[in-house]
């Protein structure tokens, strides 16, 4: 059973540049903070954006983020269970996000 992506939006005003390096240096951290519940956290970065593969809850979830002047575009697609509870799914990748973003 296939879900539709869920996709959230993250603005910010750092521009393209500086947005991509706060990412990029705060997704590894991200998995020292959730330690077992995740299982597994891969990236992979090409430009401005980053395909992902998590692990957590015995679940696989799979998207990329694209990153633009003004915003963070994110796609996941979460496995129907996970589906279930997609706008709380949503929240956490907004809260997520902008925390990457206003750290140093």
């Amino acid at each position: 059973m296939t879900t539709k992506p869920l996709i959230v939006s993250i603005p910010h005003n750092l521009g393209k540049a500086e947005a991509t390096r706060r990412l990029q240096a705060g997704v590894g951290k991200i998995h020292g903070q959730f330690g077992a519940s995740l299982a597994a956290l891969e990236e992979n970065w090409n430009g401005d954006r980053m395909e992902f593969r998590v692990v957590a809850l015995g679940q696989s979830i799979t998207g990329h983020l694209d990153v633009a002047d003004d915003a963070v575009n994110v796609e996941v697609q979460l496995p129907w269970v996970l589906a279930l509870a997609a706008e709380k799914a949503r929240n956490f990748i907004r809260k997520q996000g902008q925390l990457l973003l206003t750290k140093q």
